[in-house]
């Protein structure tokens, strides 16, 4: 298929090169029109776990959907809420606030209107406003834009500090950081693509070719979000994803094409009949290696969370993408370009660049691997012994959900959220305990004798515990049937202690009272979200690893027609990854070089992640895999002999795979560059991954364990014999 596709493409250039020009047009006025709208900031569980059950039946029978409301803090050195000029204040900013309209604001108070005690700080230098924003969750997020730009004018004036928080201004907040991360990510991570592309190829034209693929692919996966988007909900970070991901994989896959077809020009092959044995050759490996891709990715879909649907949605679509420009556009750009590919040659860059097998065969590769093919085992334990150790950090890992606390010093809504609880927590209730109750929703008939005393019951359980110092508040819905506890929650509320606590609300109190009562409880809010979450993770943490592995298993021993290649992948794998979880753990959490590299250290890393890089980092290192054993194969094919095989393929794809990876390196770097934690996270742990897979697992592990397993690389039992032989490299 990949044979007839450049065969076609390399024909029929200009119609096809038109064709993707309108594609890309098209998807460049979807991205304009239509992504600003189609994603959220809403963390969402499935419908059928609690939290979201006790959600709909608040919005459906009590409160309607759920309204934003930001609270703004107005402190002063030298003046207490009592003085006349601090009342001024407070009115004249509650005025400038109901001032932006219904459409904005819908309501405010504060102390002077109600006199609530609980809104005036212990020194009554502090006070506490709040306002109801106009809208449900999106639009809310979206208007609270106008208010955030009021709070800063009106922040510098006559000496008082004043600052915004709540779920809104957070969340426009963590969007401005990650846009300003995803700018960083990409002024590091694409000059230093640039430069190794220049190095490896040596030449201007070539160079430009696969960033001008991964651009094409970006576009197309963006425009493919802002229309799902508005049928789907969708996480903000699908953005960032896709920048990612695609920067990595389609200069990845192109650059196997561009190195490959140029190969076959300096083999003596005319313009077309390159494009076609590229196809033929380095096409059938990018597409077996974008289909394992997405194959790992689809893990992602099977986790019941919008964040891990969004964040595989998003990495599946400009994979396929990056696979159709690879497989279509490149082949045609390069039967228009055929030797002038390699124009504008950099002189001095030319003797590093990638050159062909024939060419390498006394270079560096064939010396690496000489030296690790005459001492196998010990290049095996020089290398596995470290990643093992690495690994081994992993069961010191501490998960959780970093939250505003976690947002750079610089953050306004992190300061807002530190005054807060330093000025306004009650004992071990901070505000963010009070903000974020536990909401225990009662469906049945509230009259009933059986259900208030389960109710008096459960309030009395909840005081002689001592986790819960602080009384719920009751409220009934008009029709009685449904009734909402709001207790105070102590510690963040994200926190594993909460957590914890909560499990126990829900296992031990709520059972006991209401035990033969007819009512159903359950119980809500951000805790009992948290709550649920985790405990998605852990039932599908093992269900996604099974079939990533198994899946990758099958493929590899179709490709290959082996069973001893997919085996030692796996192992290969899981050390890289293992690897990378000990030193996400080493850094961020024990803060081991963690100043080196300027990031933060984190007390948790987020519960999301160690599953989000086993999908990512899987797919990922399957490509380079892929691209070196279709190497070796079609040698030993050809020859028999499985060092010479081994020698031939390390030597033709080892810069191309080196400098591949460090081209996914700097990507991913850019990223972590940034000054959010959570990017610092991802972006660190996928470029280690790839850095660790890519050198010391693809030139060391590879090529000794094949020299000491020889012949029985390719084993295949006969009584697999009828599988179909499904091999990547076309025979020569």
């Amino acid at each position: 298929m990949t044979r007839r596709l450049a065969r076609v493409c390399a024909r029929k250039p200009w119609v096809t090169v038109g064709v993707w020009v309108v594609v890309l047009v098209l998807a460049l006025g979807l991205v304009r029109a239509l992504l600003p709208s189609a994603t959220t900031t809403e963390f969402r569980l499935g419908s059928s776990y609690e939290s979201e059950q006790a959600a709909a039946l608040l919005e459906e029978r009590l409160r309607g959907p759920r309204a934003l409301s930001e609270l703004v803090i107005v402190q002063s050195q030298s003046l207490t809420v009592d003085d006349p000029q601090f009342q001024a204040k407070v009115e004249s900013i509650h005025d400038r606030l109901i001032a932006l309209g219904p459409q904005i604001v819908e309501s405010g108070s504060h102390y002077y209107l109600s006199n609530e005690p609980l809104l005036v700080s212990a020194d009554r230098r502090t006070t506490i406003m709040s306002f109801v924003l106009a809208g449900e969750y999106k639009e809310a997020t979206e208007n609270v834009e106008e208010v955030v730009h009021a709070v800063e004018e009106i922040a510098g004036e006559g000496g008082f500090r004043v600052l915004l928080g709540g779920d809104a201004s957070v969340a426009f907040e963590n969007n401005e950081l990650s846009a300003e991360d995803l700018e960083k990510g990409e002024r590091f991570g694409i000059p230093v693509a640039l430069i190794i592309l220049l190095t490896l190829f040596g030449s201007v034209v070539a160079t430009m070719l696969p960033l001008g693929l991964a651009i094409v692919a970006i576009a197309m996966a963006l425009g493919a979000v802002g229309v799902i988007g508005h049928f789907f909900e969708l996480i903000f970070f699908v953005t960032m994803m896709i920048t990612m991901i695609g920067l990595a994989v389609g200069i990845d896959y192109s650059l196997l094409i561009v190195s490959r077809f140029r190969e076959e020009l300096d083999g003596g092959l005319k313009v077309k009949d390159a494009v076609e044995k590229t196809g033929d050759t380095a096409g059938r490996t990018v597409l077996f290696s974008g289909t394992t891709v997405v194959l790992a990715l689809i893990g992602m879909l099977i986790v019941p969370v919008s964040f891990f649907r969004s964040l595989g949605l998003g990495a599946i679509l400009v994979v396929i993408t990056a696979l159709a420009a690879t497989l279509t556009l490149l082949p045609a750009v390069l039967s228009l370009l055929g030797p002038k590919v390699g124009l504008l040659r950099v002189p001095f860059l030319t003797r590093f660049s990638l050159r062909s097998p024939q060419a390498n065969q006394h270079g560096f590769w064939e010396k690496v691997t000489k030296v690790v093919t005459r001492y196998p085992l010990v290049s095996i334990l020089l290398t596995s012994v470290p990643l093992l150790v690495l690994s081994y950090f992993y069961f010191d890992i501490q998960t959780g959900l970093n939250d505003v606390n976690s947002f750079p010093d610089k953050s306004k809504t992190k300061e807002t959220f530190l005054v807060f609880e330093e000025e306004f927590s009650i004992g071990e209730v901070t505000p963010a305990g009070v903000l974020s109750p536990a909401e225990i929703v009662v469906d049945a008939n509230i009259a009933d004798p059986g259900v208030q005393q389960a109710g008096l019951r459960l309030v009395q359980l909840l005081q002689d515990d001592p986790d819960f110092p602080l009384p719920p508040l009751l409220e009934v819905n008009d029709a009685g049937d449904l009734a909402l506890l709001s207790l105070p929650f102590p510690g963040e509320p994200n926190s594993r202690l909460a957590t914890e606590r909560l499990t126990r609300l829900r296992n031990e109190h709520i059972p006991a009272a209401f035990e033969g009562v007819e009512a159903e409880v359950f119980v809500g809010g951000a805790t009992a979200a948290a709550t649920d979450f985790y405990g998605i993770v852990d039932v599908y943490t093992p269900i996604v690893f099974a079939f990533v592995l198994g899946l990758s298993f099958i493929l590899l021993m179709l490709v290959f027609r082996s069973i001893a290649i997919p085996i030692k992948a796996i192992i290969m794998n899981l050390l890289s990854v293992g690897a990378t979880y000990g030193l996400l753990v080493l850094v961020f959490q024990k803060g081991v070089g963690a100043d080196l590299f300027g990031f933060q250290q984190a007390e948790v890393i987020d519960a999301w992640i160690p599953l989000f890089l086993f999908t990512i980092l899987f797919g990922l290192s399957m490509d380079y895999h892929v691209f070196l054993l279709s190497r070796i194969r079609e040698r030993y094919d050809k020859t028999g002999n499985n060092a010479q095989a081994v020698a031939y393929g390390l030597r033709s794809t080892g810069a191309m795979i080196t400098g591949a990876a460090l081209i996914m390196v700097a990507v991913f770097g850019g990223f972590a560059a940034g000054d959010t934690v959570v990017n610092q996270l991802v972006g660190f742990g996928l470029a280690v991954a790839v850095l660790l897979d890519a050198t010391l697992v693809r030139s060391v592990l590879v090529p000794a364990s094949m020299e000491v397993l020889g012949a029985r690389n390719w084993y295949l039992p006969s009584w697999l014999g009828w599988m179909p032989d499904l091999r990547v490299e076309a025979e020569e």
